[in-house]
């Protein structure tokens, strides 16, 4: 039998509205029967899905089987250094190193050998000896390539211990901060190293200075606005250290000469509400990508003594969202997104005609990827499909040629000739049209099982992906399918806008619009909906919107007690989100719309199908207790199921961290999906 967690009422009482929340004690994460509550589901999860234990094995080794476990990525060439990772066979983390550059093609590689002349600069496996978690949060080399900066977390807590390492000796040094965020960078001169700390929110919100060998570091910025954000990094042409804070609609950024670190920096242009930028130097001028008066984003150019007076470069254009731009000596790339689809454009430096680099394949994901040198004639791009395997490319500006660096092995005669890609489009309750990315092995018979992702929310997209794990549904006749749902990015700024706030509902009916799509054209016999985080939101929502849709749904890291967390600005998080959800506590609309749609305070009496949660004790994003008190509730009141939690005991928001454990993971819940499609073997 499942456990039945005890019930404590609790009383809420907001804008004249009060609720009894009966698993409330579940947010004491200290207390010993929650441990022993959370203890019991995964005892009773496990027992649920014993007889899925040979099927899980055999997944896990056709994971492992098709990868090459011993392997190493293209080097990318900073300096006077190529700079890579690698992994070994039986090994759980990464091992990064470095070579000497000898000339300005990258070094030939061969699987299965590190590079002639190599430098281990961090070894994954040796900082996390026989801890169950690590997590390296930066790792990055001064601009002179002398020394190393690195962060290593423990617990899944998201909270790093700086070190650093002399890279000449080897040695390394005794200065040693503790609790800081991810990320940091460099003075020009390698003699001071930035980072950022994080507020009782968990809101990285200080900036600090710390000088090599010094035992007091400089906080040189505060952000007192629990809405926004800050993070500081480096131009790629290493002139200007760059300050940037931001909330989910509003930002502000400040620079400074990075040969000056004990400057102070200057405002490109104070933060409007709604306005949001970002900077890269690009010789004897900046370049701003901004939104103001253009909700997709135009690109312009800023002198370097006035950089808040922007001149358009790249108009605003309703069909185009511009997404990043990237600097370089003699041009500027910029990344953008058209119908669901990203690409690359090249705006030459010599006044040269502006042109879009052209790809092949129906659906595809292609960026910009690893290029730290300010001075190249070749750009690098990390390129992917359903059915391509991520790829490294580098780009000829001169020729026009893109030149195939290497290619993710698929091990066991994959050949993507054997799989197909389609794209779809579904029509929502209130007329758009939303695209569905799709994949599937040819000769697979229609309608077919079906595991419908999605996501929809910080105007993050789903982009067209591979998976090697994917693989285990795809030859057992499964089509798998993408939805992407109003509230990511897919189709530019306004499809994310018609998806937040209290046009958020748009997001789950999308879902179940596509659905009811792949049903009706033919493709799905059954569906299986899989989200995780915001997306976790999404599968509770539409659980309770159309329940008899699907045959299964699988929910990771779940935000679906959205309600009560956003309501409490105490949690991690919560004030930042206002801008994304709303303010409930302070708006009683807000508060009726979000109780509309919050899946813990929806479930109800009709039959839902069977629902897997899996979540980690040390989430600092999406605390544990929302998927423990949804299954809790789910199993109290509603009918159907059955429910099960699965909670990681010592993991943070991703999960387990070494790739056998997280491949371990992966294959519990395909196997559990299979199931839910019969698929025994």
């Amino acid at each position: 039998m499942p456990p039945v967690a005890k019930k404590v009422p609790t009383t809420r009482t907001h804008h004249g509205d009060t609720v009894i929340d009966e698993y409330a004690w579940l947010f004491k994460k200290d207390d010993a029967d929650t441990i022993s509550y959370l203890e019991a589901e995964n005892a009773y999860t496990q027992e649920a899905t014993g007889h899925l234990k040979d099927l899980q094995e055999k997944v896990f080794q056709e994971i492992k089987g098709r990868t090459q476990e011993t392997d190493l990525s293209v080097p990318t060439r900073k300096g006077a250094w190529w700079y890579y990772s690698r992994t070994e066979e039986g090994k759980q983390y990464g091992i990064h190193c470095r070579v000497a550059a000898d000339g300005d093609d990258p070094p030939a590689l061969t699987a299965g050998e590190p590079l002639p002349g190599e430098q281990i600069l961090l070894d994954g496996n040796e900082l996390a000896g026989d801890s169950p978690f690590f997590a390296l949060g930066t790792s990055t080399v001064s601009p002179d390539g002398t020394m190393l900066a690195y962060s290593t977390d423990f617990s899944g807590d998201e909270r790093f211990t700086l070190r650093f390492r002399d890279l000449r000796s080897g040695e390394l040094l005794p200065d040693e901060i503790p609790g800081i965020f991810y990320g940091g960078t460099w003075s020009a001169d390698g003699s001071t190293f930035f980072y950022t700390t994080i507020d009782e929110a968990w809101r990285p919100y200080r900036v600090h200075r710390h000088t090599l060998g010094s035992n007091e570091d400089v906080l040189v910025y505060q952000e007192d606005d629990e809405r926004f954000w800050i993070g500081i990094g480096l131009t790629r042409s290493q002139r200007y250290l760059v300050l940037s804070a931001g909330s989910k609609i509003t930002s502000e950024v400040r620079v400074l000469d990075a040969a000056d670190p004990t400057g102070e920096f200057a405002v490109v242009r104070p933060r409007h509400t709604g306005v949001e930028y970002d900077l890269d130097h690009a010789g004897d001028r900046f370049l701003i990508l901004h939104n103001d008066g253009a909700r997709n984003f135009e690109l312009a150019t800023a002198p370097l003594d006035d950089p808040g007076t922007w001149t358009p470069l790249v108009e605003h254009r309703e069909d185009t969202r511009l997404l990043d731009v990237d600097a370089f000596k003699d041009h500027t790339v910029v990344h953008f997104r058209r119908q669901g689809l990203t690409g690359i454009r090249i705006l030459p430096g010599d006044g040269g005609e502006p042109y879009e680099i052209v790809f092949p394949e129906p659906l595809y994901d292609v960026a910009p990827s690893g290029n730290p040198e300010f001075e190249t004639s070749r750009l690098r791009l990390g390129y992917t499909s359903m059915v391509t395997p991520p790829s490294v490319y580098d780009y000829d500006l001169a020729s026009r040629e893109l030149i195939l660096l290497k290619r993710r092995a698929v091990l066991g005669g994959y050949d993507p000739e054997d799989y197909e890609q389609f794209r779809e489009w579904a029509t929502a309750e209130d007329g758009t049209r939303v695209p569905i990315s799709i994949v599937m092995r040819k000769g697979t018979g229609r309608p077919a099982p079906t595991l419908l992702y999605g996501y929809g929310s910080y105007e993050t997209s789903i982009d067209p992906y591979f998976s090697v794990a994917r693989l285990s549904l795809l030859d057992r006749g499964f089509v798998f399918a993408v939805a992407h749902v109003r509230g990511g990015g897919e189709m530019g700024r306004g499809w994310y806008e018609d998806g937040k706030l209290t046009r958020k509902k748009n997001t789950f009916t999308d879902f179940v619009a596509c659905a009811r799509h792949l049903r009706a054209a033919g493709w799905s016999s059954g569906i299986i909906a899989r989200g995780g985080s915001a997306g976790g939101l999404l599968m509770g929502a539409v659980a309770n919107i159309a329940p008899e849709e699907f045959t299964g749904v699988v929910a990771e890291v779940p935000f679906v007690d959205a309600l009560n967390t956003i309501l409490d600005p105490s949690l991690p998080l919560t004030v930042i989100e206002w801008d994304e959800w709303g303010d409930p506590l302070h708006d009683p609309d807000v508060y009726a719309y979000m109780k509309s749609y919050s899946p813990y305070e929806n479930i109800d009496g009709r039959p839902y199908p069977p629902i897997l949660a899996i979540t980690s004790l040390n989430d600092t994003r999406v605390l544990y207790h929302e998927p423990a008190k949804w299954i809790a509730r789910l199993r109290a009141v509603a009918q159907g199921g059955p429910f099960l939690l699965k909670t990681e005991m010592g993991a943070g928001h991703g999960g387990r961290s070494g790739r056998y454990d997280a491949w371990r993971e992966e294959a519990f819940a395909l196997s559990w999906i299979l199931d839910r499609a019969g698929v025994t073997e």
